[in-house]
């Protein structure tokens, strides 16, 4: 009788737990909705503890993780994702990527390469891979890119990611080719930024400028492609145009690296005293904490001076 009870009393405490759990993750996955992450990550970490055998829960802990940069933590959350359900596709490919953001491209390779043993003909699975294979063998990865077209030719982000990987190559007339087809069948502000910013590799201004325009158009937001039409107006030596693409840019997101252009640009036009203080404003943003990135808008510049296109850095992931 008493250990009847108590195996009562235990699945009871169980039941409750589970489902306070899955009220818990309920209420934080509209705190993302919300844009609230810091608390939305929170209640994701609770409800996680009091169902750690929830897949569904522990992979949106990973993802709220992976969010604030702790890879390790996301990753452990993913692995507990497929502890308790292997064929959870979303967490599988979660920890595939979390692995390379990591350094861990071996294993994300390995895994990735097992998901198109089960299913050769999965186009997702090619596309999985060569994510996986982008740091570790560039030419690896134009291949699983392709063969993901070959089985699913309107597969966007396949043919997108294969851009990007020949624009690293330093494949950019082929890259354009890609990406204009990708924005033809899809034309989202990321993917004209991005054939803007190859056109602009190439010297052909005013096509950089058109796809440009028109994601600025599509995303007023958008930092990067302000600064990239900035790089444009500047190789034109069209300084005032240039100026004011990268102030609107600083004023979406101040990063020290578009002050430092600002103030090449201002000195380049003749005004000392706001190269001076675009200088001074730079420094500022790095003393509050506003670490220099690698800007990819300072790639840009570099890609369209006069003096020739040069090497352009990969953008950081969306």
């Amino acid at each position: 009788m008493v250990f009847a009870a108590c195996v009562a009393l235990s699945f009871a405490l169980t039941q409750g737990s589970s489902s306070g759990a899955k009220q818990t993750y309920t209420r934080a996955i509209e705190l993302e909705a919300k844009g609230d992450h810091p608390a939305a990550l929170a209640l994701l970490w609770e409800a996680a503890g009091r169902a750690p055998a929830e897949p569904q829960i522990q992979n949106a802990l990973g993802e709220a993780l992976e969010r604030i940069g702790a890879l390790d933590a996301a990753i452990a959350a993913y692995r507990s994702a497929l502890q308790q359900d292997a064929q959870f596709r979303k967490a599988s490919n979660n920890l595939i990527l979390a692995l390379v953001k990591a350094g861990k491209g071996e294993e994300a390779v390995q895994r990735a390469r097992a998901l198109v043993g089960q299913a050769p003909n999965d186009p997702d699975r090619h596309f999985t891979l060569g994510l996986a294979q982008s740091e570790q063998n560039l030419d690896e990865a134009m291949k699983s890119f392709r063969r993901a077209l070959e089985i699913d030719p309107r597969h966007a982000l396949a043919r997108y990611n294969l851009a990007l990987a020949l624009n690293r190559a330093d494949r950019t007339a082929e890259a354009i080719e890609e990406m204009k087809t990708t924005v033809a069948n899809d034309p989202r502000p990321e993917t004209r930024y991005q054939l803007g910013v190859m056109y602009s590799r190439q010297g052909a201004f005013d096509d950089a400028m058109r796809e440009l325009k028109a994601a600025i158009a599509a995303d007023p937001r958008s930092a990067d492609a302000h600064a990239a039409l900035a790089a444009v107006f500047r190789a034109r030596r069209e300084w005032e145009n240039a100026e004011r693409e990268l102030r609107r840019a600083i004023a979406i997101k101040p990063d020290p690296a578009t002050h430092y252009i600002l103030a090449q640009v201002l000195q380049q036009r003749g005004d000392v005293a706001g190269a001076t203080a675009a200088l001074a404003e730079a420094d500022q943003a790095i003393k509050l904490g506003a670490a220099p990135s690698a800007a990819l808008c300072a790639a840009v510049v570099a890609a369209c001076t006069r003096e020739g296109p040069a090497r352009l850095a990969r953008p950081s992931a969306k």
